[in-house]
């Protein structure tokens, strides 16, 4: 089975009274939930300056009564950042409020002004978060805990809530270079692919995280999740001029933190798009959808339909569009 859900946008462009947009992002949840998408995603950044961002934990919890059946959660935590003893605790109730459907997807993150305000230290990140995804694994399953560890300390506490899921929510860890990948294989339940890498890319790299996983002792994951940016429009020549605009604002932002590869830099919008967004009519994102499953083996397509300063209107068209898109490929 092909699984697609979607990022929920909540972040927005400078000078947004952000009191109206909560009213369209819960139009664009339940619509997606009408369409049969299967999940729906959010992101999480902090002090993002002038671009207004709704904080995480609070907006997930409000949007699960929307959400229906669909799976919910981070795509990603900033885990670095928090104590594990939060998470595992958030993570809980949050499985607990949504009957268990709750995924707790995590990275590294790309910003070093959040960290330094969290006062992390830059290299640390990937330690803190093996050692963190130890510690919550621990507290979602055993009534007491013993941990000293590098930066934790859990001293013969437990948590009394656990979550719904046994033994707690799936985890899944982000990850781009080759170190990062091979270490989401051994202490992950799924590694997410981020939209900036391409399809050429992964002919490589989803071998060798899969021979990762078994390397491990683990087996095969069930899911392979991907997140892209995505268009449908109703004339495949329409497409671009749709959502140029868009893109054009989300990457140029990205480009500036220097999130993306030279490569993505240097490259015109369109140019780096290809073999990474899917931009078309409806048969044309179908193909590309069945593409990435037939030739690459991912079943779990997190789309991004919309950008800070999207339209609307425009973005639920895409995803009655996408939801039609589930009910022909399965």
């Amino acid at each position: 089975m092909i699984k697609i859900g979607f990022t929920l946008i909540n972040h927005f462009t400078p000078g947004t009274d952000v009191t109206g947009e909560l009213p369209l992002m819960l139009d664009q949840v339940r619509a997606a939930r009408d369409s049969g998408l299967h999940s729906v995603w959010l992101g999480q950044h902090y002090l993002m300056g002038e671009v207004p961002y709704f904080a995480y934990t609070p907006l997930i919890a409000r949007l699960i009564p929307e959400a229906g059946d669909m799976v919910i959660g981070p795509c990603i935590q900033l885990l670095p950042l928090y104590n594990p003893v939060t998470v595992a605790e958030e993570a809980a109730t949050l499985d607990v409020l949504s009957g268990g459907r709750y995924v707790l997807g995590v990275g590294l993150g790309y910003r070093q002004e959040e960290c330094d305000a969290f006062n992390i230290g830059w290299k640390e990140r990937a330690a803190r978060m093996t050692e963190g995804i130890e510690v919550i694994r621990r507290l979602w399953t055993e009534e007491t805990v013993d941990h000293d560890g590098r930066f934790y300390k859990v001293d013969g506490q437990g948590t009394s809530l656990k979550p719904v899921q046994k033994p707690g929510p799936p985890v899944w860890i982000a990850a781009v270079a080759e170190p990062a990948i091979k270490r989401a294989a051994r202490i992950g339940d799924a590694w997410v692919i981020l939209v900036t890498v391409s399809f050429e890319e992964l002919k490589d790299q989803i071998p060798m995280y899969l021979e990762a996983v078994k390397a491990a002792g683990k087996p095969a994951p069930a899911e392979i999740p991907i997140t892209r940016d995505i268009h449908i429009a109703d004339k495949h020549a329409n497409a671009w001029d749709e959502c140029r605009e868009g893109l054009a604002r989300k990457y140029s932002i990205y480009n500036s933190l220097g999130l993306n590869s030279s490569e993505g830099a240097s490259a015109s919008l369109e140019e780096f798009a290809k073999n990474r967004f899917f931009i078309g009519d409806k048969e044309s994102v179908k193909d590309q959808i069945l593409r990435y499953n037939e030739e690459l083996g991912i079943n779990h397509f997190i789309m991004r339909v919309q950008w800070p300063g999207h339209d609307h209107g425009t973005t639920m068209k895409c995803l009655d569009r996408l939801g039609e898109i589930v009910a022909e490929i399965n």
